[in-house]
């Protein structure tokens, strides 16, 4: 089937085709369009880390993150507006996503102080103190250029009681409906609203309800993945998935293994985004067909064959694993630089294939045959 989707904003979702829960479609923005189901790479401090730019384009990411909290430290949004905007200032014309920042506020425990109307920190870069509100976040994106503009939230910690986790839940919403008087419409951009609250399904289904209330262009779902196991993490998903709008993109925030994210495609998340593909590259571990390897150990110090018979990345086409063992054992910065190309290659075939069997009918199927894979030499996607 075909459906175009628009918000008010001119942003446009268009499911093209669906497989039970999964749907697969097109994100139209005003930086161009994104293929959904979609993985967005990170590139925090505006650079996805060991990449240029064409490189994260030739692993077939249509989308990057940069984060709030970290550019209005460093260089500040000022600066990046004064240098015509994230876009121009990193190389990178098509949509970009920014976090609001408010897990890395939440994560300076000791050096911030919560309140109705925003939050007060200190800078881990040099401790000078800092006041991010609801509507001075979206102020800084807005500088950025954000393509895609997320509000300020409070990541509950994990494990938390219901008290703690209502409180912080209904903060977070104040703090939405904030933000979304604070937005500045623009044709092709977009706000999204993030659903909190735990585990607990009732402050889930309050979260939605009130966000679906207030309206927003995408509906993204946070404070998963924090170390409640998978399990948990799929029921939380299921159960909320189906509060949201049919006609909106979904987002599940920092998540994560291949694994996770086929078992999310399958309830209908359409967005994705995790540091997991870059990090692992930097430290000598690589996602593969065959499972996930890791560079360093010694049985790879004479194997000539490529990392991945299937990938197309300059990793697996011009060099063996023997080659790759070797840059990480001497330490060569080209080792970090040449696994993450190939990571963020295999998170984009993942998806691409993602897509194809949506679209073909054949999800569940193409989620077996990839499962399969890894059982063959290097284990699961864990």
């Amino acid at each position: 089937m075909s459906n175009l989707l628009p918000s008010q904003s001119g942003f446009r979702f268009a499911i093209a085709a669906t497989h039970k829960a999964a749907r697969s479609g097109i994100l139209q923005t005003a930086h161009g369009d994104m293929q959904t189901p979609a993985f967005m790479a990170v590139g925090t401090a505006g650079t996805v880390k060991a990449m240029t730019s064409d490189a994260v384009r030739a692993t077939g990411t249509e989308c990057v993150l940069g984060n709030t909290y970290h550019l209005m430290l460093r260089p500040t949004a000022e600066r990046i507006a004064e240098l015509g905007g994230l876009h121009r200032f990193m190389d990178w014309p098509g949509p970009i996503l920014t976090d609001s920042g408010g897990f890395q506020i939440m994560s300076l425990s000791g050096l911030r102080e919560l309140d109705a109307d925003g939050v007060t920190f200190r800078s881990h870069v040099d401790g000078s103190q800092h006041r991010l509100t609801p509507a001075r976040c979206m102020e800084i994106q807005r500088l950025l250029d954000s393509t895609i503009t997320m509000v300020l939230d409070e990541c509950t910690p994990f494990p938390s009681t219901w008290e703690v986790a209502e409180r912080s839940m209904e903060l977070s919403m104040r703090w939405a409906a904030l933000c979304r008087e604070a937005f500045e419409q623009r044709a092709g951009y977009a706000l999204f609203g993030i659903v909190q609250g735990s585990v607990f399904q009732d402050l889930r289904d309050r979260s939605a309800s009130t966000l679906r209330g207030i309206g927003f262009d995408g509906y993204a779902i946070g404070g998963l993945a924090v170390g409640e196991g998978q399990e948990a993490m799929l029921h939380t998903l299921e159960n909320t998935v189906c509060r949201l709008p049919q006609e909106a993109p979904r987002y599940l925030m920092g998540v994560g293994t291949p694994d996770d994210i086929m078992e999310a495609v399958r309830r209908g998340i359409d967005m994705f985004d995790c540091v997991m593909p870059t990090r692992a590259g930097r430290t000598a571990r690589a996602f593969t067909r065959t499972g996930i390897h890791n560079l360093r150990n010694a049985r790879f110090g004479t194997d000539p064959a490529p990392l991945d018979a299937a990938c197309s990345c300059p990793a697996c086409r011009r060099h063996s694993r023997a080659y790759l063992h070797h840059l990480f054992r001497a330490d060569e910065m080209l080792g970090p630089v040449l696994l993450t190309w190939h990571n963020l290659t295999y998170y984009q075939d993942l998806m691409a294939g993602l897509r194809n069997s949506i679209r073909e009918g054949a999800l569940d199927l193409y989620i077996e045959t990839v499962r399969a894979g890894w059982s063959n030499e290097g284990g699961r996607h864990v």
